[in-house]
């Protein structure tokens, strides 16, 4: 049977998603746990989003094919406290929580004022003030179907065209967030997009500057990747079950500006 997780953790002591050897990671302790308990020599998952380290989730999902379904609440039991099965499903063969998906939405949290330090895991205090009005603008200017090389860590045979479908700035009090969606992400976009624009918001860069980085062909080196524990993955949205194998086949091809 193919199985759903909705996953939520807090990436502080984690380094990332994907499984590493020596190291502490979601994926790992996932499925060391969902091995032990139902008692499988392994477990493989596939999820949506390969956080990195430090980076946070309360809407990742990934899925697994397993002999019978795990209950929720046994493997809660067995799981360390900063990693939480919310939801146990089960789903199409047709679903991939990676291929299948239609966007992923992403928040960054970053405040120029101080941090308490309950909260200094999940807000990035920034050293200088900060123009939310000068930040959303120029983020405006980077929606659509883009080539986001300059952005991006180049990945072998992978695309960094992207189609950012969202990119808002609001504020929250002294805390300034930004929600981020987009089909989907190539290795530190969403980072590297707030480093940009925080360097317009402190008087760094020109209002224009992150737009023009669309026409660069390799990573551009002035772009900061801002730090990572201000990023949260909140959701992931699918298709309905009859579209699901359509949408996988269309994400594995490797897409161009003009497709």
């Amino acid at each position: 049977m193919r199985i759903r997780l909705d996953i939520a953790y807090d990436g502080t002591d984690f380094s990332g998603w994907a499984r590493q050897p020596e190291r502490r990671t979601v994926c790992g302790v996932l499925e060391d746990t969902l091995a032990r308990i139902l008692r499988l020599p392994e477990v493989r998952l596939t999820v949506a989003g390969r956080t990195d380290a430090g980076v946070h989730a309360t809407g990742q999902v990934a899925h697994v094919d397993l002999p019978v379904v795990p209950e929720a609440y046994r493997l809660n039991r067995a799981l360390p406290g900063d990693v939480r099965i919310l939801g146990v499903s089960t789903v199409s063969a047709d679903f991939d929580a990676r291929f299948a998906a239609l966007r992923r939405h992403y928040t960054y949290r970053v405040s120029d004022a101080v941090v308490a330090p309950l909260q200094r895991n999940h807000i990035v205090a920034w050293p200088r003030p900060l123009d939310i009005g000068l930040i959303d603008a120029a983020a405006r200017t980077l929606l659509g179907t883009h080539d986001f090389v300059a952005f991006c860590k180049r990945r072998e045979g992978a695309t960094t065209i992207r189609e950012l479908q969202r990119l808002d700035w609001r504020g929250d009090g002294e805390v300034l967030i930004a929600e981020v969606s987009a089909d989907a992400f190539c290795h530190s976009m969403v980072r590297s997009l707030v480093g940009a624009l925080l360097a317009v918001g402190e008087g760094k860069r020109p209002l224009d500057w992150p737009a023009k980085l669309l026409t660069a062909e390799a990573r551009s080196s002035e772009v900061t990747v801002a730090p990572a524990h201000g990023l949260i993955l909140t959701k992931v949205d699918y298709p309905a079950d009859a579209d699901l194998a359509a949408r996988a086949a269309e994400t594995r091809n490797v897409r161009t500006l003009t497709s």
